[in-house]
């Protein structure tokens, strides 16, 4: 039995999410409209989809990429959203949510942003800003409070 009048050993212990590094982590929509070959045709969706996971792969851990079904805005198709990593949220980073992220520009801007550590790490490049989106809940607060 172990001595319990030395307090040797912190009295907590981190469980789930508290106990990894969270990466700056790309969540790609790829429901309805995103990614839809027949609603935006001559784009490779696929394409972009394995440039994302192969950096996140080469990225040392630095770098997750998550595929989620219908994020939302679907009249800003190709959506995606930057989420901070921890040491990203801890310095006051937020998600970004990116829309019409087809082509090479948008997903170079999107990688170099989020390989330099992304929301609260580094600032997002100019032209994400510009196509920066309010996510699904943003669009109800703020057509409430137009009433």
């Amino acid at each position: 039995m172990p001595d319990r009048t030395t307090p040797s050993a912190p009295r907590w212990t981190a469980i789930g999410a508290a106990r990894t590094r969270r990466p700056c982590t790309l969540v790609v929509c790829r429901g309805c409209c995103c990614g839809n070959p027949a609603k935006y045709p001559g784009y490779d969706h696929a394409w972009q989809l394995e440039r994302l996971q192969a950096a996140a792969a080469s990225s040392g851990g630095r770098l997750a990429v998550r595929v989620t079904d219908c994020l939302g805005p679907c009249d800003q198709a190709n959506v995606m959203a930057l989420l901070p990593s921890d040491k990203g949220r801890r310095r006051g980073g937020r998600a970004m949510w990116v829309g019409w992220s087809m082509g090479d520009d948008a997903t170079d801007e999107i990688l170099r942003w989020a390989e330099a550590g992304g929301p609260g790490i580094a600032p997002a490049p100019a032209a994400l800003e510009l196509q920066s989106i309010e996510t699904p809940g943003e669009r109800t607060r703020r057509r409430r409070t137009r009433r």
